[in-house]
């Protein structure tokens, strides 16, 4: 009876490790097969709640990527508009300089400037108009366009757009079209109509070019202001690919498997399954003569 309970105990015990063994066996093909650590939240509870925390910081990080493409691509746009805008007021103030000097201007000439500069208003109020994918970068959050036809300022006042580029930090990527082409009769647009109606009427123009002046340096004041976020945007923009360089270098970490370390792992816990059957088939082999008898 003693025997008979021995030759039990051991044929168990035998029949354990040897599950044990296959079930080592089975890990280690899934991961060579898979290349992940594991398959399962249950096969390492904590390595799957890191995975999990890296993955969410990864996701993060790729929306902020793509809010700092998009971003970059409003503060381009903006400072597009405003260099293009400076470039023709400052084409306005060498006309309106020209235009001053009555004396040396017939009427034909007089015509022909004040033609340029009406054309110049024109492409100006294009400009601070100037929409991205349908939106105006300088009416703030309204949808419609930033300017109407009588030069008034139609965007909401004091509104920003905005780009969350990192945790806790957003940046400004609009600029106010009345910071930067003032509104109704302080408008770029309206100065350069009363310089046209001084050109026709031949009034004296001197007094304009000091305005001129004073409307280009509201301008290169915004969009040094733009310049400045778009800084801000860039570094941003450095700090995610930093960011999406070691978060992947953690998840690796934590998820990937060293090919050749578990390729040699597979060898040799395939060694010892074998090894393990054979043991187990002696084992086996007394206990069922055993039985019979």
């Amino acid at each position: 009876m003693i025997s008979r309970v021995t030759s039990q105990t051991l044929a168990q015990s035998a029949l354990r490790n040897l599950q044990s063994g296959l079930n080592d066996l089975s890990r280690l093909q899934n991961q060579a097969t898979s290349q992940r650590a594991f398959a399962a939240p249950s096969d390492d509870p904590a390595a799957a709640s890191a995975a999990l925390d890296l993955h969410a910081a990864q996701h993060r990080n790729a929306q902020y990527a793509r809010n700092i493409g998009d971003g970059l691509t409003w503060v381009t746009t903006v400072d597009n508009a405003i260099s293009a805008s400076t470039s023709l007021l400052g084409r306005a103030r060498d006309l309106t300089l020209r235009g001053a000097n009555s004396g040396a201007l017939d009427a034909n000439a007089r015509e022909a400037i004040a033609l340029e500069l009406e054309t110049i208003a024109d492409e100006l109020f294009a400009q601070a108009n100037t929409t991205l994918l349908g939106r105006s970068v300088f009416a703030g959050t309204t949808e419609g366009s930033a300017f109407a036809a009588d030069f008034t300022f139609a965007g909401v006042p004091g509104s920003e757009v905005r780009r969350r580029v990192a945790d806790g930090e957003t940046v400004r990527v609009d600029a106010s079209g009345a910071e930067v082409f003032g509104s109704g009769e302080d408008s770029v647009f309206a100065l350069i109509g009363s310089i046209v109606a001084d050109l026709r009427g031949g009034a004296d123009m001197r007094g304009r070019i000091d305005q001129i002046d004073d409307r280009m340096n509201a301008m290169l004041g915004v969009q040094g202001t733009v310049g400045a976020r778009q800084n801000q945007i860039m570094r941003a923009k450095d700090a995610a690919a930093d960011a999406t360089v070691s978060l992947e270098a953690q998840r690796a970490a934590v998820e990937d498997i060293d090919t050749v370390e578990v390729l040699v792992a597979l060898k040799s816990q395939e060694l010892v399954y074998q090894s393990a059957l054979a043991v187990t088939a002696r084992v086996m082999q007394p206990t069922l003569m055993d039985f019979l008898r």
